[in-house]
């Protein structure tokens, strides 16, 4: 926008803009899980044995805060290069 022209300044606006689309994915959970909507990584859930239904109805057992801990981690990975 500003007419910067730096591979370095590209590659954290990159990962900046792969965080935040992370952290509103995680925000937006609950509003389109009242709609029985779900926009998640499956393998994740999968990995802790949580499905889509699980977020529909509102569960907050440990392995659903599990699956958001490990999607907001990949957001941190992504912070923590642009450091």
């Amino acid at each position: 926008i500003l007419g910067v022209r730096d591979i370095n300044a590209d590659h954290a606006a990159s990962h900046i803009g792969k965080a935040q689309g992370i952290v509103t994915c995680l925000r937006a959970t609950p509003y389109h899980s009242t709609r029985q909507k779900v926009f998640l990584p499956m393998d994740i859930c999968m990995l802790h044995g949580v499905s889509q239904e699980d977020f529909i109805r509102g569960k907050q057992e440990k392995n659903v805060r599990d699956v958001i801990y490990d999607i907001a981690s990949q957001a941190h990975i992504h912070l923590e290069h642009v450091r």
